[in-house]
């Protein structure tokens, strides 16, 4: 069975119920300190933590004197832009004592299915927790409309867990674990420790959502697993209304983990493998030797750009001889790819008239 202690990066998801009283509207302050403790204990072991948090409608809703029942978009949608001041600044204040900057990314369904946005979250990710940053992500509940909608925050976290390559995602639940059944109403539903398959037998226990603030049930978190595990993270589902829940799981608090096969490395470059190239960019003897031993490539090396690609589009990359060496996802056009090729790094700007990356393909974007 995995551990906290044992992961390089891990992506923990709050839900409205565990973090908003639901009788008052009001921050369970207590609980969210006792995260932030568990948070400055992960940090203090050099681990990367994302945090992706429900609750800005909860909060919102309580302030606007909003009902608790389901409420039209558009106090929906205003509900968030009150409360999500209010829940970045209650995780900066819970955290700050421990020497932890935040920041808050907002995201919408849209950003991973747009290969632009979701090269920009990833880089924008990366930089944050390069930096020591605890990103605090939610879904942009203020703009985002049905059709664009994650709809829950289980999927949403999943989809961060694989966009930075996370090793854990932990879903912080109002249930201990995933159960054969309902547990609630079935007392010899079992719950199971470790999960190593999605089977269509396991699917058909999934119920669906209990809680009056959360609109997430097993069925989502079934879906959160499947796309986790599918990108080499490992997921777990553990009750997390106690305090310090992060240090309950490591400690042995009850819980299912869904196993990853792969690590997150192995199925990036997987799914980087597999998918259809789109142009071809051919590089000298010098640039070869350098992804051989593990670099990214850089527009110095890079001697002919061919086809019609855009920026997050999958290339292939061939040596003087025609052979290709690898595939990777441009951080460029091909037309942009073209007119920096052969030149220095720093001769970018200067050539494109605006500033871009250092790397054409990133190594972490690059399949050998």
């Amino acid at each position: 069975m995995a551990t906290l202690t044992s992961a390089r990066r891990l992506v923990v998801k709050i839900g409205s119920a565990l973090l908003v009283d639901r009788d008052t509207g009001l921050l369970r302050s207590d609980w969210l300190l006792s995260l932030a403790q568990d948070v400055s204990w992960l940090k203090g072991q050099g681990k990367d933590v994302i945090l992706v948090s429900s609750g800005s409608i909860a909060l919102g809703r309580g302030v606007l004197g909003l009902p608790m029942a389901a409420l039209p978009l558009e106090q929906s949608q205003a509900a968030a832009a009150v409360g999500q001041i209010r829940l970045a600044r209650a995780y900066e204040e819970a955290l700050a004592p421990h020497g932890i900057t935040t920041a808050q990314v907002l995201v919408t369904l849209e950003d991973s299915e747009d290969r632009r946005r979701y090269l920009n979250s990833r880089a924008t990710l990366e930089t944050l927790l390069g930096l020591g940053v605890v990103p605090i992500v939610n879904e942009n509940d203020t703009v985002a409309t049905d059709e664009i909608r994650y709809g829950d925050n289980d999927r949403l976290a999943a989809q961060i867990a694989v966009t930075v390559g996370a090793d854990q995602l932990i879903l912080l639940s109002d249930v201990d674990g995933f159960y054969s059944g309902n547990p609630k109403e079935d007392t010899s539903a079992k719950r199971f420790e470790t999960i190593d398959r999605i089977t269509p037998e396991i699917e058909a226990m999934a119920g669906d959502a209990g809680s009056g603030l959360s609109k997430g049930g097993m069925k989502t978190k079934l879906l959160a697993a499947k796309m986790a595990t599918a990108g080499g993270c490992a997921m777990a589902i553990t009750e997390g209304s106690v305090l310090n829940p992060l240090k309950t799981l490591e400690n042995g608090a009850n819980s299912t983990w869904f196993t990853a096969t792969l690590d997150p490395h192995a199925a990036r470059k997987r799914w980087i493998s597999a998918m259809k190239p789109r142009g071809e960019i051919t590089v000298d003897e010098g640039a070869a030797k350098a992804l051989a031993n593990g670099k990214s490539l850089l527009p110095a090396g890079i001697v002919e750009v061919t086809g019609d690609f855009g920026r997050g589009d999958p290339v292939a990359v061939l040596d003087l001889e025609s052979r290709r060496l690898a595939q990777g996802i441009s951080r460029y056009t091909a037309q942009e790819a073209d007119a920096i090729k052969g030149r220095k790094s720093s001769e970018i700007e200067a050539t494109l008239g605006y500033p871009g990356r250092a790397a054409l393909i990133h190594r972490d974007d690059l399949a050998l």
